[in-house]
């Protein structure tokens, strides 16, 4: 059985842990099997591109940040677009899937990745998926691998903010990766100990902000720390499409919601207010031990999954169970916070504010 390993999309921790996952179970499980890496994602696939993967590489990457066979953003919506030569992208990896042999071919990526892997399902092959990303929002899945792993950093550096803030009397806003989904804002804004949690799917008042930061300061706290993902709201900018709202902030010379809200919160409390971007530091690093765990589980499964001959599906976590989903299902969706939901009644309950 010959099989293809590609890591598609942003990276993020576990990438490497799900790889030695599927490896070791194939190398271990099923007799003369061959493994293949594709560098750069579905790209290296559409170049037609591959290196043998031995036994002894996969042992290596347990805790190993990053990915080693390399990754690059593939818009899905460029698949079935004619290029220079007349063939789509989706008709070169088809014929680059034969070209190489393969009998199987495993994807490690986020909601994108998992759109073209069920493209390549629908033309006859066999595809597998793996449920990565930091922002936690694929659809049929409780949590995606790298999804902790970023919660700890995040969390950790709400933390440190949280010393500093109170050092010098400041509000501080920490924007969050996460521009449909806020999962990673919410888990780390609580674990955190922020005041105020602003999410994609909640678009947040400033009035109700600001009253937010006032109260705080009249609790008696030195400080006020406000999470905030990257595709917050303002609700005067719900009613518009996302395209429409990026013009509206390009005007203003921004491409978020952070530095208008920390201007305005400056302005009307009169606290110092600073706006700080965490960026990449969110998707690097090793893995955590948890991801290490779950990784090594997801991994392990496809690969009992591709022994046992079940493609067309993503591998997920319900309750506490590893299974899967059929990719076809799951395609195109997102998991996103529901405002009523459990964990964002706990956090209004204890009186964080989500700006509503």
């Amino acid at each position: 059985m010959k099989i293809g390993i590609l890591t598609s999309g942003g990276d993020c921790a576990g990438l490497n842990s799900v790889m030695r996952g599927i490896g070791l179970y194939v190398y271990q499980n099923i007799k003369n099997a061959e493994i293949v890496g594709i560098p750069d994602g579905y790209s290296g696939l559409i170049r037609g591109e591959c290196r043998p993967m031995p036994r002894e590489e996969f042992e290596r990457l347990l805790d190993v940040g990053g990915t080693v066979l390399g990754s690059v953003r593939t818009p899905f919506k460029m698949m079935t677009v004619p290029e220079e030569d007349g063939s789509t992208r989706l008709e070169k990896m088809c014929a680059n899937y034969r070209k190489m042999g393969l009998d199987c071919l495993f994807t490690l990526g986020g909601a994108g990745t998992h759109r073209t892997a069920a493209l390549l399902c629908a033309e006859g092959y066999n595809v597998i998926g793996l449920p990565k990303t930091i922002d936690n929002d694929i659809y049929g899945t409780d949590y995606t691998f790298g999804f902790h792993t970023a919660l700890d950093v995040v969390t950790d550096a709400i933390e440190r903010v949280r010393t500093t803030a109170d050092s010098h009397g400041r509000t501080i806003l920490v924007e969050v990766m996460g521009n449909k989904a806020g999962w990673l804002t919410l888990f780390s804004g609580i674990a955190g100990g922020a005041d105020a949690i602003i999410l994609p799917e909640i678009p947040f008042n400033i009035d109700k902000i600001v009253e937010c930061v006032q109260n705080t300061y009249a609790s008696g706290k030195r400080s006020c720390v406000i999470a905030i993902a990257e595709g917050a709201v303002l609700d005067s900018e719900a009613p518009f499409k996302r395209r429409e709202r990026a013009f509206i902030r390009l005007d203003r010379g921004e491409t978020t919601a952070t530095r208008h809200l920390a201007e305005i919160v400056g302005e009307r409390t009169g606290a110092e207010t600073r706006g700080t971007v965490l960026g990449y530091i969110q998707r690097g690093g090793r893995p955590s031990a948890y991801d290490k765990v779950f990784s090594t589980r997801l991994g392990s499964y496809a690969g009992k999954l591709a022994a046992e001959g079940r493609f067309g599906v993503t591998v997920a976590l319900v309750g506490n169970r590893i299974t899967f989903n059929a990719l076809a299902d799951i395609a195109g969706k997102y998991k996103l916070v529901d405002p009523e939901s459990e964990v964002v009644k706990a956090a209004e309950g204890i009186g964080i504010c989500l700006g509503r």
